[in-house]
């Protein structure tokens, strides 16, 4: 387990934003690692992904943020670069973002729209979107677009 420590001190530092630069910094400490371990380890320790104080996409700890000396950019203004398409079938509503970016802006969605979406599923650079009220999907895209563009694409 002391990989997962390593792991946990290069989130506290607050510089990688992609798991390569991760994976590139355990390397560099003697541990011998794939993407996909670093995937599934950042999962296993609750690392999730924050915009900091330069609008850069970086992993953190969870339990870090609230102590963290990284500073959460302004997440409306940021939401812009993060977001390529907002699309829906009539009854998913679907939003492409940019790679590694998705997680990040569920979080946002989920805790900004409770009332108007049940919930949503990130991937990488997908997002699918489960409306609370099928019949008020298009509303609730345009609703959708506003929180994240700004405006009613």
């Amino acid at each position: 387990m002391d990989r997962l420590k390593s792991l946990k001190e290069i989130l506290y530092e607050g510089s990688a934003s992609t798991q390569d630069e991760i994976r590139e910094e355990l390397i560099r400490r003697k541990y011998s690692v794939t993407q996909s371990t670093i995937s599934r380890d950042l999962k296993r320790i609750g690392a999730i992904k924050m915009l900091d104080g330069e609008g850069r996409t970086v992993y953190r700890l969870s339990e870090d943020m609230m102590s963290s000396p990284v500073v959460p950019a302004p997440v409306a203004n940021s939401m812009k670069e993060l977001v390529h398409e907002v699309a829906s079938n009539g009854m998913m509503i679907i939003i492409r973002t940019s790679p590694g970016s998705a997680s990040l802006v569920a979080r946002h969605l989920d805790s900004q729209m409770s009332g108007e979406i049940m919930g949503t599923i990130a991937g990488d650079d997908t997002i699918f979107v489960a409306p609370s009220d099928v019949k008020k999907t298009s509303a609730t895209m345009v609703a959708i677009q506003r929180a994240l563009l700004g405006h009613d694409a």
